[in-house]
């Protein structure tokens, strides 16, 4: 599966983004998706999981009640709807699939196949 992820921007803090991550090669639903991102200076981190669709959804305490995950089966796409962001919130932010168990689901290395990056900054 290939990904392609969109969507980053600059906005102020408060404001919202999208970010898209569309696949190609593979059916999205057939695949755990999560979302990182990495800060300069800082290691990557997962931001949120979705499991395979119609599965549940998990999200970093960084982000929860901020963010949302979902998926257009139709056009093989996942989203992750950010709002409320804060300066925090400014990263690089990627799209990863794979198919790692519930206990590893946070861990970048269990996924296989990743989005280019899209960089998000939050300022005002």
């Amino acid at each position: 599966v290939q990904l392609q992820a969109s969507g980053g921007g600059l906005v102020q803090p408060g404001d919202s983004l999208r970010l898209s991550c569309t696949a190609s090669g593979a059916t999205l639903n057939s695949y755990v998706v999560a979302w990182f991102r990495q800060a300069p200076g800082k290691e990557r981190e997962a931001v949120s999981v979705s499991r395979r669709s119609g599965g549940m959804t998990y999200y970093a305490d960084s982000v929860k009640g901020r963010f949302t995950v979902s998926r257009d089966n139709a056009k093989n796409t996942a989203y992750l709807q950010m709002n409320s962001l804060k300066e925090d919130d400014t990263a690089v932010y990627y799209c990863a699939a794979g198919v790692p168990i519930l206990s590893a689901q946070w861990e970048s290395r269990n996924y296989r196949a990743w989005g280019q990056g899209t960089q998000v900054t939050v300022s005002s």
